[in-house]
Protein backbone atom coordinates (compact mmCIF):
# COMPACT_ATOMS: atom_id res chain seq x y z
CA UNK A 1 0.00 0.00 0.00
CA UNK A 2 1.15 3.53 -0.69
CA UNK A 3 0.33 6.46 1.54
CA UNK A 4 0.15 10.07 0.48
CA UNK A 5 2.69 12.66 1.49
CA UNK A 6 -0.19 14.70 2.90
CA UNK A 7 -1.18 11.86 5.25
CA UNK A 8 2.43 11.47 6.37
CA UNK A 9 2.67 15.22 7.02
CA UNK A 10 -0.62 15.20 8.93
CA UNK A 11 0.59 12.38 11.19
CA UNK A 12 3.94 14.11 11.69
CA UNK A 13 2.16 17.35 12.66
CA UNK A 14 0.12 15.42 15.25
CA UNK A 15 3.03 13.49 16.74
CA UNK A 16 6.27 15.27 15.89
CA UNK A 17 8.06 12.00 15.07
CA UNK A 18 10.13 11.57 11.93
CA UNK A 19 8.59 11.37 8.48
CA UNK A 20 9.97 7.84 8.03
CA UNK A 21 8.38 6.62 11.28
CA UNK A 22 5.07 8.21 10.24
CA UNK A 23 5.24 6.58 6.82
CA UNK A 24 6.00 3.16 8.31
CA UNK A 25 3.18 3.49 10.86
CA UNK A 26 0.69 4.47 8.14
CA UNK A 27 1.84 1.58 5.97
CA UNK A 28 1.41 -0.86 8.87
CA UNK A 29 -2.04 0.60 9.61
CA UNK A 30 -3.12 0.45 5.94
CA UNK A 31 -3.56 4.22 5.84
CA UNK A 32 -5.80 4.43 8.93
CA UNK A 33 -4.70 7.51 10.89
CA UNK A 34 -6.03 6.30 14.28
CA UNK A 35 -4.37 2.90 13.94
CA UNK A 36 -1.14 4.62 12.89
CA UNK A 37 -1.25 6.67 16.09
CA UNK A 38 -1.60 3.45 18.09
CA UNK A 39 1.34 1.92 16.20
CA UNK A 40 3.48 4.96 17.02
CA UNK A 41 2.48 4.83 20.70
CA UNK A 42 3.44 1.17 20.88
CA UNK A 43 6.76 1.77 19.16
CA UNK A 44 7.38 4.75 21.46
CA UNK A 45 7.23 2.47 24.50
CA UNK A 46 9.74 0.12 22.88
CA UNK A 47 12.08 3.01 22.05
CA UNK A 48 11.83 4.30 25.63
CA UNK A 49 12.76 0.92 27.10
CA UNK A 50 15.86 0.71 24.86
CA UNK A 51 17.12 4.06 26.16
CA UNK A 52 16.48 3.29 29.85
CA UNK A 53 20.14 2.83 30.76
CA UNK A 54 21.36 6.19 29.48
CA UNK A 55 22.48 8.96 31.83
CA UNK A 56 20.26 11.97 32.40
CA UNK A 57 22.68 14.87 32.32
CA UNK A 58 20.37 17.76 31.51
CA UNK A 59 16.77 18.91 31.57
CA UNK A 60 14.52 21.86 32.24
CA UNK A 61 12.53 23.25 35.13
CA UNK A 62 9.21 24.84 34.28
CA UNK A 63 6.67 26.59 36.51
CA UNK A 64 2.99 27.36 36.16
CA UNK A 65 1.01 29.89 38.20
CA UNK A 66 -2.78 29.73 37.91
CA UNK A 67 -5.20 32.64 38.14
CA UNK A 68 -4.23 35.33 40.58
CA UNK A 69 -1.48 33.23 42.12
CA UNK A 70 -3.53 30.95 44.33
CA UNK A 71 -2.12 27.76 42.77
CA UNK A 72 1.36 27.16 41.42
CA UNK A 73 3.53 24.23 40.43
CA UNK A 74 7.06 23.43 39.34
CA UNK A 75 8.35 20.41 37.47
CA UNK A 76 11.74 19.06 36.50
CA UNK A 77 11.82 17.18 33.17
CA UNK A 78 15.12 15.39 32.65
CA UNK A 79 16.87 14.43 29.41
CA UNK A 80 20.35 13.46 28.24
CA UNK A 81 21.67 16.64 26.59
CA UNK A 82 21.26 20.38 26.82
CA UNK A 83 20.52 20.39 23.08
CA UNK A 84 17.17 18.71 23.78
CA UNK A 85 16.64 20.58 27.07
CA UNK A 86 16.78 23.90 25.22
CA UNK A 87 14.37 22.72 22.52
CA UNK A 88 11.17 24.78 22.58
CA UNK A 89 8.95 21.72 22.15
CA UNK A 90 10.67 19.94 25.05
CA UNK A 91 10.12 22.98 27.26
CA UNK A 92 6.48 23.12 26.17
CA UNK A 93 6.02 19.50 27.28
CA UNK A 94 7.47 20.40 30.68
CA UNK A 95 5.20 23.46 30.92
CA UNK A 96 2.17 21.29 30.07
CA UNK A 97 3.14 18.85 32.81
CA UNK A 98 3.45 21.76 35.25
CA UNK A 99 -0.08 22.84 34.28
CA UNK A 100 -1.27 19.26 34.78
CA UNK A 101 0.24 19.20 38.26
CA UNK A 102 -1.49 22.46 39.17
CA UNK A 103 -4.82 20.98 38.08
CA UNK A 104 -4.30 17.58 39.73
CA UNK A 105 -5.87 16.63 43.05
CA UNK A 106 -3.42 16.84 45.96
CA UNK A 107 -4.27 13.30 47.09
CA UNK A 108 -3.23 11.88 43.72
CA UNK A 109 0.02 13.86 43.80
CA UNK A 110 0.76 12.37 47.21
CA UNK A 111 1.10 9.05 45.33
CA UNK A 112 4.28 10.38 43.73
CA UNK A 113 5.52 10.22 40.17
CA UNK A 114 4.01 6.81 39.45
CA UNK A 115 0.50 8.10 40.15
CA UNK A 116 1.07 11.24 38.08
CA UNK A 117 2.43 9.26 35.12
CA UNK A 118 -0.83 7.24 35.00
CA UNK A 119 -2.99 10.39 35.03
CA UNK A 120 -4.86 11.33 31.82
CA UNK A 121 -3.25 14.32 30.07
CA UNK A 122 -5.63 17.29 30.24
CA UNK A 123 -5.02 18.35 26.61
CA UNK A 124 -5.59 14.82 25.27
CA UNK A 125 -7.44 12.56 27.76
CA UNK A 126 -6.74 9.53 25.55
CA UNK A 127 -3.07 9.91 26.50
CA UNK A 128 -1.42 9.67 29.92
CA UNK A 129 1.40 11.83 31.24
CA UNK A 130 3.61 8.74 30.94
CA UNK A 131 2.56 8.43 27.29
CA UNK A 132 3.39 12.09 26.74
CA UNK A 133 6.89 11.48 28.07
CA UNK A 134 7.28 8.31 25.96
CA UNK A 135 6.32 10.42 22.94
CA UNK A 136 9.09 12.86 23.86
CA UNK A 137 11.59 9.98 23.95
CA UNK A 138 10.49 8.93 20.49
CA UNK A 139 10.46 12.49 19.17
CA UNK A 140 13.80 13.65 20.55
CA UNK A 141 15.65 10.32 20.56
CA UNK A 142 16.81 10.70 24.16
CA UNK A 143 15.88 9.15 27.46
CA UNK A 144 13.42 11.50 29.14
CA UNK A 145 12.03 11.21 32.65
CA UNK A 146 9.89 13.14 35.05
CA UNK A 147 12.09 14.44 37.86
CA UNK A 148 10.90 16.29 40.94
CA UNK A 149 7.66 18.21 41.09
CA UNK A 150 5.74 20.29 43.60
CA UNK A 151 2.36 22.00 43.88
CA UNK A 152 1.59 24.99 46.06
CA UNK A 153 -1.94 26.01 46.99
CA UNK A 154 -3.08 29.02 49.02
Amino acid sequence: MTVSAQDIKQLRDKTGVSMMQCREALMEANGDMEKALEVLRASGAAVASKKAGRDLGSGTVQAYIHGQGSVGSMVELLCETDFVARNEEFQTIAKDIAMQIAATDDELLAGGAEALLKEAFFKDPAQTIGGLIEGAVQKFGERTELGRFVKYTI
